[in-house]
């Protein structure tokens, strides 16, 4: 006899595993015991159940929650002014060299209070949550100081509950700051000796990432960088290859990163540098419409090298003002041309393997019970409807929140 807290009954189930498309167990059941999933599939098959509490859905999807495995979501202000003057024909690179871009956004989240950087996150939070969405990954880089940093990665940490998972990564090297004009060697060192080592014995890190860029970090100064968090056995990511084929997805591959994401003008010895690493590959369809791109990922070398491909919304106030997962998941599809599969794995199962999570973005037994549940006819509907909220209940950690 299988005991459980709840048993979900009657119901179609994406589990994202197995051979079968979607992993779909249709007139399926799931048992869950604490904050678990104890048993999985068709309910005909099912064992002897023991339950506290019985939800009966027939003919609901359920999915496991979804994931966004790339967000700055704690920032203050806006780049409004500069979404205008993208369509007036300015380029990412011209307003940044002007005095906007990040550092526009680093003035105003360096003025702004701990109370209200943390309001303005949990309404992005909140709005990504109201579409099925369970862990999030929230980036520093807005600061640029150790205080700031401190300032953003205490938010992020406040910010998680027993209804979400949130993933804190420090992005120092997002930006020069204007008080190291000049002097990026000094900077890199700056927050390797100083900012890294603090931050990290406070258990405000998960992950470092940084922005490999003509614009941001040389290779050189990112691998300075992401030796000094091996050391501290904190896994590394990268905004690698996003306005140029500079090597940051080899480089990122080089050091067994997690995730190389963006990656437009990724080269095909990147790509192979990618399968060999298994560094997951993180598709941000979100920055590549707001900045009008015209070079696409190399979708089809990903697929050809089995490269694992995640979507993310790249929530952010300048180049991705997007907070919607299913709409990044929409873009991919018809941007990327994603299949709505690939779309729905995209943010659950390969955005776990992109965040370092083993106990999520799938439904089996022994993973975390995080389940979506969706008023839809098929899964292929959640990266196909925009503009309509299919989301019925959601279920994080065994809980109905």
């Amino acid at each position: 006899m299988v005991q459980c807290d709840l048993l979900i009954r009657g119901i179609n189930i994406a589990s994202m595993s197995g051979n079968s498309s979607y992993g779909i167990i249709e007139n399926g059941a799931i048992a869950i015991r604490d904050s678990t999933i104890a048993w999985i599939g068709k309910e005909d098959l099912a064992p002897e159940l023991k339950t506290k509490k019985t939800l009966s859905l027939p003919g609901k999807w359920v999915s496991p929650a979804l994931i966004d495995c790339h967000t700055h979501i704690v920032f203050s202000g806006n780049r409004a002014w500069e979404f205008e003057d993208r369509l007036k024909g300015k380029s990412y690179q011209e307003i940044a060299k002007s005095g906007g871009g990040i550092i526009s956004t680093v003035n105003e989240t360096r003025k702004s209070s701990s109370e209200d950087l943390l309001k303005v996150a949990k309404n992005r939070l909140n709005v990504l949550q109201s579409e099925g969405v369970g862990t999030v990954e929230i980036k520093s880089g807005y600061g640029l100081d150790l205080s700031t940093e401190k300032k953003m990665l205490e938010v992020a940490k406040e910010l998680e509950n027993e209804q979400i998972c949130i993933k804190k990564t420090f992005l120092g090297a997002h930006a020069l700051p204007p008080e190291y004009a000049e002097k990026s060697d000094d900077y890199i060192k700056y927050i390797c000796e100083e900012v890294l080592p603090e931050l990290h014995n406070l258990s405000l890190i998960d992950a470092v990432d940084a922005f490999c860029e003509n614009i941001a970090f040389s290779n050189h100064q990112i691998e300075i960088l992401f030796e000094k968090a091996i050391s501290l056995d904190l896994p590394v990511k990268l905004h690698a290859d996003q306005l140029s084929n500079s090597g940051g997805t080899e480089l990122a591959a080089s050091f067994g990163a997690l995730s190389a994401d963006h990656l437009e003008y990724t080269s095909q010895k990147g790509v192979e540098a990618l399968a060999e690493s298994g560094t997951v590959a993180v598709l941000l369809p979100g920055a590549f419409l707001m900045l009008n791109e015209k070079q696409k990922p190399p979708i089809d070398d990903f697929r050809k090298m089995s490269v694992p491909m995640a979507i993310a919304t790249d929530c952010n106030p300048g180049s991705s003002p997007i907070c919607s997962i299913r709409f990044a998941m929409s873009l991919a599809a018809n941007l990327f041309h994603l299949t709505p599969e690939e779309c729905l794995a995209g943010v659950t199962s390969e955005a776990a393997k992109a965040l370092g999570i083993e106990s999520k973005g799938t439904l089996e037994i022994g993973k975390d019970a995080d389940i979506a549940i969706w008023d839809i006819s098929h899964p292929n509907e959640l990266a196909y409807w925009l503009g309509i909220n299919p989301l019925s209940k959601l279920i994080i950690a065994g809980k109905m929140i």
